[in-house]
């Protein structure tokens, strides 16, 4: 197949569904790319994509997304509604002939992963799922670095999720919709379950504790942690609070034999620490000096989705393969909901990856 780029000599037209904050990082990540434009956007609260339309010099906005599925001009549907309708969005945009930028998570149950990874094979259309922390600069300089050896091999990693919810229960509740239960883990820790999947491998055995002690009018558990199995006997912890009281962070550490790397999307530096050489005496003066820790500068861009759309772009362009396919957001699901499973049974889960 040759690129569509050749094919075509124009700019890749994207329509966006949702009006939403993360829905306009995403517009600033099309506008940012020479090879796409944005043709339209649309939100069920139509003032709102008129606001968003005009802010972003947009010409045309809706209230129905299916009447961006219409449009021939449209070549990508950005899905960046609640979690709740990603798989049926998904779903009519692949079958209307849209390739599909799904934000993260991928869907809320297996099944629905599975209907929207037949739905691209059988249209023959590309998805990629919106697993964004993979392009945030420090956890790709973290993933760089372990890769690179810089830390010898891995036998620990842990991440965490922690963002007050207090007062984010989604335009019209759609965080504790109590039809359509959407888990925090699933929801906001899939960031830091598809973070250690991407450095560490599949997880294939969890153990989870959680508990309710902040939002406690919530249908969910507010705050989970999850300890993994990882491939070569590696181990690792995933945290997530959505009623602790901090700001958000994504506070990640990876432990190798011969180093240790501390990294959060949102701070200016990357920090490694190392075995230090001891000076003539061949003797340490404190235990402190056994190591050295060297700052790396990073970009703060926690919602990276600038680099985001270009990959997804190029990938398009030239009929490349999609790196976080819908496997790859159906595996990071599949761990999500392996760790709800975990908690509420009080038992090991085995994880399952057959898609």
């Amino acid at each position: 197949m040759r690129s569509m780029k050749s094919e075509t000599g124009r700019k890749l037209g994207f329509g966006i569904i949702s009006a939403s904050y993360m829905a306009m990082d995403h517009v600033r990540g099309v506008k940012a790319n020479k090879h796409a434009e944005v043709k339209a956007i649309c939100d069920i609260d139509l003032a709102k994509a008129e606001r968003v339309a005009a802010e972003f010099f947009i010409q045309d906005y809706y209230a129905d997304y299916t009447e961006l599925l219409k449009r021939d001009d449209i070549d990508v549907i950005i899905v960046s509604t609640p979690d709740q309708l990603h798989a049926e969005m998904t779903i009519a945009a692949l079958e209307a002939g849209k390739h599909v930028l799904c934000e993260k998570p991928m869907a809320l149950t297996i099944e629905e992963c599975k209907q929207m990874i037949d739905a691209s094979e059988r249209t023959g259309k590309k998805l990629m799922v919106g697993q964004i922390c993979r392009y945030a600069p420090g956890f790709a300089l973290a993933k760089k670095l372990i890769d690179d050896g810089e830390i010898g091999e891995l036998f620990y990693v842990e991440s965490e999720y922690a963002h007050d919810y207090s007062e984010a229960p989604g335009v019209g509740n759609w965080r504790i919709d109590p039809v359509r239960l959407r888990h925090p883990v699933l929801g906001g820790g899939c960031h830091a379950v598809d973070l250690l999947r991407w450095i560490a491998g599949n997880p294939y055995e969890v153990t989870a504790y959680a508990n309710r002690k902040v939002l406690q009018s919530w249908p969910v558990d507010d705050c989970t942690i999850a300890i993994m199995r990882f491939p070569q006997d590696v181990i690792g912890k995933v945290m997530v609070s959505v009623g602790c009281k901090r700001a958000y962070t994504m506070r990640s550490v990876f432990y190798g034999n011969q180093g240790t790397i501390i990294v959060d999307n949102t701070s200016p530096t990357l920090t490694i620490y190392k075995d230090r050489i001891s000076g003539d005496t061949g003797l340490f003066n404190d235990v402190n000096d056994q190591t050295i820790s060297i700052s790396h500068p990073v970009n703060i861009r926690s919602h990276n989705t600038i680099d985001e759309i270009k990959e997804f772009v190029d990938i398009l362009l030239n009929d490349d393969q999609v790196r976080t396919d819908g496997v790859e957001g159906a595996s990071t699901a599949a761990v999500c909901l392996a760790i709800v499973e975990s908690a509420s049974t009080n038992q090991s889960v085995r994880i399952q990856y057959d898609f």
